[in-house]
């Protein structure tokens, strides 16, 4: 008897170290695991600043950069008291319509335009020798000669004795690039990085999928979270969320197959391609997103709120009308603004049935380009690191900044009408 009693404390310690260590081993899984999913976080938060930081880094470049391809110059004659010329202004020589250098606060002498292909409008090939070997001479002679001309060339025809004058181009900046009206990044002899049309254009068509997709995808999540019988509501739901999984491109095509030909048809246009055509193709994928969210807060109405308003006489519809609708207004907001953000930043679909014309809109009936478009379209055939790759990248800034604005306006939206219920 006495050996048991002896052995019972050491049964009891051997318990309490087995307790120990494994709660011990406890707290250390646990601790490893909090490890990991914080390195994982910090890891995907840094990831992001950093892309965002690398977007912002390559889309500032385009306003340290005269709007000229590298190599290039402008020169006129040495007499010539016009030195510094606006991008817009070179545009309108070269396309002619400053035809007098008094138009620009010079003398009164006709604009003469010279690009390298007219040398041989003043000189014959004999006098230009053997591969051109005398083109730098006969340049600098011609614009010595010439008072009114405004010569396009490379710069590596530029001899150690050139008495011409090199115009200063100025610099694109950041209200020029906002403001200006004409997006023409590979025109010569000067680039035109007016990137309004763009923005009203991606607005636009919006503007234009929200109007569209709100009231039908109001009506349906209405529709799903108090009228529908639960086994209709369990087979909408799905097919509704399927569309999300779609792809744009697939989007596109039904645009331009079913969308496009009907808006030309209907309409008697010239061409289907608008942005109205943009807008329906959006106002489409819009709609799983509205719909899923505005009827997740519909069904979040507490079911008293609604028993108390039937019992006080209100009819079904009167209750879905005073009563729920107000009460889920915050999610059904944040459903309508993040339909905006994928309206915003869609590419494909876009691109195939809007006509692509980088013009400012006055019409849903007119064609027009969006942001995100014109990435797709054009990087691939901007040179790396050149002023048209850049100002790519400055189109991006933009459009992140315009979704970071619509995703700031959701939480605020929902914070503050959440504070509201409390």
């Amino acid at each position: 008897m006495g050996t048991h009693s002896a052995c019972l404390p050491d049964v009891i310690l051997l318990k309490i170290k087995n307790t120990l260590l494994k709660t011990n081993f406890k707290q250390i899984k646990e601790k490893v695991i909090e490890s990991i999913l914080m390195l994982s976080s910090a890891a995907t938060s840094i990831t992001v600043v950093l892309i965002v930081f690398f977007l912002f880094i390559e889309g500032a470049g385009v306003f340290t950069k005269k709007p000229i391809d590298k190599g290039f110059l402008l020169a006129v004659n040495e007499s010539n008291p016009v030195g510094k010329l606006e991008p817009s202004q070179i545009k309108d020589i070269f396309d002619q319509k400053i035809i007098n250098w008094s138009e620009l606060g010079g003398k009164d002498e006709p604009i003469v335009l010279f690009r390298t292909g007219d040398i041989t409008d003043y000189y014959t090939e004999e006098e230009l020798g053997e591969n051109f070997v005398n083109f730098p001479d006969k340049i600098n002679e011609l614009i010595a000669k010439t008072p009114g001309i405004i010569a396009f060339f490379s710069d590596k025809y530029v001899n150690k004795e050139f008495k011409g004058k090199e115009v200063d181009i100025n610099k694109i900046s950041v209200y020029k690039f906002l403001s200006g009206e004409e997006w023409f990044p590979t025109a010569e002899p000067v680039a035109q990085m007016g990137v309004k049309p763009l923005i009203y254009g991606t607005l636009w068509v919006s503007l234009g999928a929200i109007l569209l997709a709100l009231p039908i995808a109001l009506a349906a999540a209405i529709y799903l979270s108090e009228i529908a019988k639960k086994r209709t509501r369990n087979l909408l739901k799905p097919l509704i969320e399927l569309l999300a999984g779609i792809p744009s491109v697939v989007y596109g095509f039904f645009g331009l197959v079913v969308i496009v030909p009907l808006i030309q048809s209907v309409f008697n246009l010239p061409v289907g391609e608008t942005a109205l055509a943009g807008s329906v193709v959006l106002a489409i994928m819009a709609l799983p997103t509205i719909i899923t969210i505005s009827e997740d807060a519909m069904r979040n109405t507490p079911r008293a709120m609604k028993e108390a308003s039937l019992a006080l006489g209100a009819s079904h519809w009167q209750t879905i009308y005073k009563v729920v609708i107000p009460y889920s207004a915050s999610g059904i907001t944040a459903g309508a603004i993040l339909g905006i953000g994928r309206a915003i930043g869609e590419t494909m679909a876009v691109l195939m049935v809007t006509g692509n014309a980088a013009v400012i809109p006055h019409s849903f009936l007119a064609p027009i380009r969006t942001i995100p478009a014109t990435i797709a379209a054009e990087l691939g055939e901007a040179p790396n690191g050149g002023l048209h790759y850049e100002a790519l990248f400055a189109l991006g800034c933009i459009l992140f900044i315009i979704t970071f604005g619509i995703n700031m306006l959701v939480e605020l939206v929902t914070n503050r009408n959440s504070h509201k219920k409390h």
